[in-house]
């Protein structure tokens, strides 16, 4: 009897990159520009968000979709920021999905929106495979978590628009090889952005900030047909 594991997971693929396709179409509508952040647990995914959503709250309105196993503990710290969010809790999961996305979506005023940043589930397997209709791929790594992890986790390097080495602030007391970690990096993605931060004390983060500014600017001004 034939096995046929890799019809279905192509399958399962197919089905969300066409739903993926519709997301971004309805984002497009609205001329919103949608970055899906992704991480192993603890890199910094929710620290980043709140430090963006202070910082550009005042000329940029933004949501949020909160990806996560169990609990509403990331979502309420965001909640206080004064956007909207919608918490998608996926038990026994390791990813978001275009259809989540999808009824996130319908819960959101999409026409008072410009920014849509989605916290993925911590993880550095699944998330890379499912497209969300996201415009833009961000990677969080932390200095913790040591320099090796474009080399451990290829598919999630390879996939990103930007990685931001996040807690650079812990340096001094971690054995974190910046020059180990680039030419992982170069291997897998040699033309990705690569940024340096640190939320706690402010290093590097206005480089996001920008490269934020820039995403939504281009898009307005090469709007997609």
């Amino acid at each position: 009897m034939e096995i046929k594991l890799l019809t279905i997971k192509e399958d399962i693929l197919g089905a969300n990159e066409a739903k993926a396709r519709m997301n971004r179409e309805r984002l497009n509508k609205y001329s919103i520009v949608a970055i899906n952040i992704m991480s192993s647990p603890g890199a910094g995914k929710t620290s980043l968000i709140i430090q963006t959503i202070n910082k550009l709250k005042p000329t940029t309105r933004i949501a949020v979709i909160e990806g996560d196993v169990a609990s509403q503990v990331d979502a309420e710290k965001v909640h206080q920021q004064g956007v909207p969010i919608i918490q998608i809790n996926i038990p026994g999961g390791c990813h978001l999905d275009a259809n989540m996305i999808e009824n996130a979506l319908n819960d959101l005023p999409l026409e008072d929106l410009d920014l849509l940043l989605i916290e993925n589930v911590g993880n550095l397997i699944c998330p890379a495979e499912f497209d969300l209709g996201e415009h833009k791929k961000v990677i969080l790594a932390s200095t913790p978590e040591g320099d090796d992890k474009p080399d451990k986790y290829p598919l999630m390097f390879s996939e990103a628009d930007v990685v931001l080495v996040t807690k650079c602030d812990l340096m001094p007391y971690m054995d974190f090889q910046f020059d180990n970690f680039f030419r992982g990096i170069a291997r897998v993605n040699p033309a990705v952005g690569i940024f340096q931060v640190s939320c706690k004390t402010g290093e590097g983060i206005e480089q996001w900030f920008d490269w934020l500014l820039n995403q939504m600017k281009d898009s307005k001004a090469h709007p997609p047909p």
